[in-house]
């Protein structure tokens, strides 16, 4: 939170529920407002909360990224100018890994890049990778038309979505850290149980390609 704050303001945060003590001392203050829900909803809910704080303080556009570090606060900035330039697209963050990166998530998400380019007919060059730029009116439409889209599936099914909603893409490269238990890091991704999840999502997905192709 404070790298984003010194790189841009405003920055919001979404407290999902948190009660692990990881939000004491969180508050309101110069560039900073902090959201909190009641109870945790997964990450699409969090988002979808921001978004709709966003959209009535009448702002057009947001950037998504992770509270844990791994995320690039540096890149921020540019990230938002490439956004005023091309206001239709979204600007979509294409990892670039480092050593420490787990070798099931760099491997398991080329499964969903190659489904989610079929889905779309479109150049994703990451479908997982959560820091992004997205035109905020667009993003909110299709998160409120769909069930899904609450958990770890975000990510990729707002892609897909988007594109359909004929949404520009543009891709870029930004860095990405992994951070081990001893350098306090702290994953809530269930390979299992949100793998399971990510399939079942494709599997919704192929089928609206199918019936749109019939």
């Amino acid at each position: 939170m404070a790298a984003a704050l010194a790189c841009w303001q405003p920055v919001w945060v979404v407290v999902d529920g948190s009660d692990d003590g990881s939000d004491a001392g969180l508050a309101d203050g110069p560039g900073l407002r902090v959201i909190r829900r009641a109870r945790n909803g997964g990450k699409g809910a969090a988002v979808l909360a921001g978004l709709e704080a966003a959209s009535a303080e009448g702002f057009s556009h947001v950037l998504v990224m992770d509270a844990d570090g791994q995320h690039p606060a540096g890149e921020i900035a540019s990230f938002m100018e490439i956004s005023r330039d091309n206001p239709k697209a979204m600007i979509l963050g294409v990892p670039v890994f480092d050593a420490g990166a787990p070798l099931a998530r760099v491997l398991g998400r080329r499964i969903s890049n190659v489904l989610a380019r079929w889905e779309t007919g479109r150049d994703i060059g990451d479908a997982l990778f959560g820091f992004r730029v997205y035109p905020l009116a667009a993003l909110l439409a299709v998160m409120q038309e769909s069930r899904g889209m609450r958990g770890y599936d975000f990510d990729t099914e707002a892609v897909v979505r988007l594109c359909w909603r004929g949404v520009e893409v543009i891709n870029r490269p930004a860095p990405v850290r992994y951070f081990g238990a001893a350098q306090g890091g702290v994953s809530h991704f269930r390979y299992g149980r949100d793998n399971v999840r990510l399939a079942a999502m494709h599997v919704r997905l192929v089928v609206e390609v199918l019936r749109r192709l019939l």
